[in-house]
């Protein structure tokens, strides 16, 4: 299952998306936003990584109007390894290498079709762990208050 939410600017992309993952039979649950009226992005941001880190959901994918701004949001949910992505080679990559279980694009930066491909791509790379997992771990580290140096 996947958690997607977006706020107003990100709600006509989240759309397209949700079409895309239907078209694929890939279960989601939608955060919200549910219209284009003005929101806060790190609403949606928390409900959505909260269902990833409950283990409700396996990953999220999140979107406002640069990704930015969403994936700050989420990178402060304890778990939370988000990563805004506006080319294929990043969005597989944060995958293999970085372990991340959540995509954030921007509606006003990358267009459906190439929105589309970067969520094909992040969902369908697995983890290559390895030499990774150790920078993983150091990640938690860090957000569970561990200095590495």
């Amino acid at each position: 299952m996947i958690a997607i939410g977006s706020d107003h600017a990100g709600f006509p992309l989240k759309e397209e998306i949700k079409k895309f993952l239907d078209e694929k039979n890939i279960a989601y649950t939608d955060v919200g936003a549910y219209s284009a009226e003005s929101c806060d992005y790190a609403v949606s941001a928390q409900k959505a990584c909260d269902k990833v880190v409950s283990g409700e959901c396996e990953k999220a994918i999140l979107v406002c109007g640069t990704g930015i701004g969403i994936s700050m949001a989420a990178n402060k949910v304890k778990g939370i390894r988000a990563a805004a992505c506006s080319d294929y080679f990043g969005a597989k990559y944060t995958r293999l290498h970085n372990d991340a279980n959540c995509l954030c694009l921007g509606a006003r930066i990358t267009g459906a079709g190439e929105a589309i491909e970067l969520v094909d791509v992040f969902l369908s790379t697995e983890f290559e762990g390895g030499r990774h997992q150790r920078r993983i771990d150091q990640i938690a580290d860090i957000e569970n208050g561990k200095k590495l140096y």
